[in-house]
């Protein structure tokens, strides 16, 4: 019997949030559940820790290298297949709620069958129709909110409750959403893709949720700025977070932000309680996973991009009885290109490959029963946001229309179950941590005699890896190519994020007199 499957994406959603797998301060009981009745792969990554690069990744089951898509920019064009697509082709019903952050149409089914759509961004009057949450607000007269999920730009890391009642909550609304697909009758098995925006940033929980931490109860940030790279520096640039460091404020965005996740749980469990009442619980495989994580604060650092665990490292629960079950923790590094495979597998099909294309993941329950002898996950970004034209020296703005500029932006990733290797060709920098010995990866042991046969063997998996993909624009004489080492624009002004969000309706015209 075909399984239903129910996939629970968070977006921006840290490794370490979830009570259960060892976070004393969060409360997440319906995580916790997932832990306590399936499996938790507690080393899963990124392929490229940044929304759309990682979403087009896990969808296609492929690493960067072969979707092109690299950054927050456009995804492949030529008809490639997703799992959705394969699933849809063998008789299920593929239904996708909340955010997809599809390009270069934002609106593309991309193998669902349907789409109840809530994105964030611009959005037109004569498009409004399409983007069904905010068709939702303006139908319920919420013409005074012009930011519904929260305030960006300038206030981009600023805690700040939700305009919305709870009930009407972005985090709400896909709960809501949910709870409805299931509960409809079915005719075949269905795949449903659950996707809340949050705790992606601005931080904003409803009331009360936002009082649900306190900034004293907060751990502290990971120390080790020396350790940072060009990505983290931009970013904290256009975030508005690097121009000195406070200690209540650095508590106070951690504090909202477990409060985002927190009310995500709370309509996690929402969900499962409709499966439950609908009899579907164990007949469904149910997965949780984000699409990367959040430094927040670590080595007084914001944002993704960066490879360091804070960002690349994602939660990823799966939860069907007989085949992830029993409470189990797996602790072998997977990646989200295994979960195309994985539901493929799940549901009958081909894990190897799908219509279009072969397939980089391999199944989960491969990797947890020990069937898959693969030793290595993998990660790329190529830093190529239209932001870094102002954030970088102007003396180097050249690098950015040279045809190398794709190798001179790209930072690169190998994790092994002892080892991650990392280089980030804007520092022509290499990084080596212990993951055993240094789960916080404190201390770069690149240059540490006592390891450098580990340090050659994770190097060689990652170029073995690029050159196999045909990923060599970074490389030379089979080592990496020598980049001259980016840098910040000096002007503390230059750079900054501007981004104004507005719904269709909103009125931002001021008064005669207070205009800019």
């Amino acid at each position: 019997m075909r399984p239903n499957i129910l996939h629970i994406c968070t977006d921006m959603q840290r490794f370490d949030t979830i009570h259960a797998l060892g976070n004393p301060v969060i409360r997440t009981p319906n995580l916790d559940r997932l832990c306590e009745e399936g499996v938790a792969f507690t080393q899963a990554f990124s392929p490229s820790p940044v929304c759309i690069s990682a979403r087009c990744s896990m969808i296609t089951g492929q690493y960067p290298m072969h979707t092109g898509c690299y950054e927050n920019t456009v995804m492949p064009t030529d008809g490639r297949s997703t799992f959705m697509s394969e699933l849809k082709a063998y008789g299920y019903h593929t239904y996708g709620i909340g955010k997809c952050h599809f390009t270069p149409d934002r609106y593309e089914l991309k193998g669902f069958e349907g789409r109840e759509v809530q994105e964030e961004g611009i959005e037109t009057a004569v498009n409004l129709h399409r983007n069904h949450y905010l068709t939702y607000l303006h139908d319920r007269g919420y013409d005074h909110i012009c930011e519904p999920h929260g305030i960006r730009g300038e206030m981009y890391y600023i805690p700040q409750p939700s305009q919305l009642p709870q009930k009407d909550h972005p985090t709400t609304w896909v709960g809501d959403r949910s709870i409805d697909f299931i509960r409809r009758e079915h005719d075949r098995p269905w795949y449903l893709f659950s996707s809340f925006i949050h705790p992606h940033p601005p931080f904003t929980p409803p009331n009360p949720w936002h009082k649900l931490y306190r900034p004293t109860d907060m751990p502290l940030p990971e120390p080790g700025e020396e350790l940072l790279t060009f990505v983290n520096r931009v970013q904290n640039r256009y975030k508005y977070r690097d121009q000195g460091y406070d200690r209540h404020i650095v508590r106070a965005i951690k504090a909202y932000y477990y409060g985002c996740i927190s009310y995500v749980d709370f309509q996690i469990g929402r969900i499962l309680e409709a499966l439950e009442e609908s009899g579907q619980l164990d007949s469904t495989l149910i997965v949780f996973n984000s699409d990367h994580g959040e430094l927040l604060g670590d080595r007084n650092s914001y944002g993704k991009r960066s490879m360091h665990d804070a960002s690349v490292r994602v939660p990823m629960l799966l939860r069907y009885p007989g085949r992830f079950d029993g409470g189990r923790r797996c602790d072998r590094p997977v990646s989200l290109v295994d979960i195309a495979p994985t539901l493929l597998e799940a549901a009958g099909c081909d894990s190897r490959s799908m219509t279009t294309h072969r397939l980089d993941g391999v199944d989960l329950h491969r990797i947890l029963t020990g069937e898959s002898e693969r030793e290595a996950v993998f990660a790329q970004l190529s830093y190529r946001d239209p932001i870094v034209r102002k954030a970088i020296d102007p003396e180097q703005l050249h690098v950015l229309d040279s045809r190398d500029a794709h190798a001179h932006l790209s930072s690169y990733m190998a994790v092994t179950r002892d080892w991650k290797y990392c280089y980030s060709a804007p520092d022509d920098r290499e990084f080596l941590f212990c993951r055993n010995d240094d789960p916080g990866e404190h201390r770069n042991r690149i240059d540490d005699t006592q390891v450098v046969g580990a340090k050659a063997h994770t190097k060689q998996l990652l170029i073995d890896h690029l050159v196999e993909g045909g990923e060599t624009s970074g490389l030379e004489d089979h080592d990496w190519r020598h980049f001259s080492t980016l840098r910040i624009n000096p002007d503390p002004d230059a750079g900054l994020l501007i981004q104004d969000f507005y719904t269709p309706w909103a009125q931002m015209e001021l008064p005669e007199g207070y205009r800019r």
